[in-house]
């Protein structure tokens, strides 16, 4: 029996509801190391096993990959997606497909305020003016109000994304956040997301076959030539490379 099976029997049942931080960030230190080289289903299997309830994935809906392997190991987990109110109609006919197709609890999260309100309150298309509040707003504060009813949460964060994300560990600590981040498919390089998103028919985002590798909301995303950096038409023309949800 390798390690990261090991990992996933024994804290089988040791749901997490009442740890302190602490606690889950010592949780976090005994494990990460174990896992990293683990499949990423093993650190799905590691993960339900050990939050029960009280774990989540999150997914911006460039594809299903992570709900599709989750659902497997999982069927029923919630998914949670960020509407920003400024997503591409593709990213909401990817998101309504994946709640249509896969077993899962898909929770639509959207901001305090509607896009018009945030205009009244902040000007026009904030998103120009200030794009660091923008996403502050309509994807950071929204997330942690909702993981707040969560121990831990699954990215679909990888390694191979870009330079920012390289050390990335597979089961972490955030720190800001106060959960456990675990991201199963870290590891993974295009290749072997290609591989999984043919083997198992996943959906993915139309945007994806039309030069948009990566995707976010419409007024900050932009079409990436081929052989470009692939999150290089993310706030394209700024220096801005994150949302702020990874920092």
């Amino acid at each position: 029996m390798s390690l990261s099976t090991r990992a996933a029997r024994d804290f089988k049942g040791t749901h997490t509801a009442g740890r302190t931080p602490e606690e889950l960030r010592e949780l976090v230190s005994h494990v990460g190391a174990e896992l990293e080289l683990a499949p990423a289903e093993v650190i799905i299997e590691w993960a339900v096993a050990t939050f029960g309830d009280r774990f989540a994935i999150t997914s911006s809906m460039g594809d299903a990959v992570l709900a599709h392997l989750a659902s497997r190991v999982a069927p029923g987990i919630d998914v949670v997606f960020l509407d920003t109110g400024y997503h591409f109609a593709e990213t909401i006919g990817t998101r309504d497909a994946v709640e249509a197709t896969l077993p899962v609890t898909l929770r639509t999260v959207t901001p305090a305020q509607t896009v018009e309100e945030q205009d009244a309150t902040h000007g026009k298309d904030l998103y120009k003016t200030d794009p660091d509040l923008c996403c502050a707003l309509r994807k950071v504060t929204p997330l942690a109000d909702t993981l707040a009813q969560y121990d831990a949460w699954a990215t679909g964060l990888r390694r191979a994304e870009t330079h920012n994300r390289v050390i990335a560990p597979v089961v972490g600590w955030d720190a800001r956040k106060g959960k456990v981040k675990v991201s199963p498919l870290a590891r993974w390089s295009d290749e072997q997301v290609a591989r999984y998103v043919d083997e198992h028919g996943v959906l993915v985002n139309p945007l994806v076959h039309d030069g948009y590798p990566s995707i976010g909301c419409w007024p900050c995303t932009r079409r990436v030539a081929p052989g470009d950096d692939p999150r290089s038409g993310r706030w394209a023309g700024t220096s801005k490379t994150e949302c702020g949800i990874h920092a």
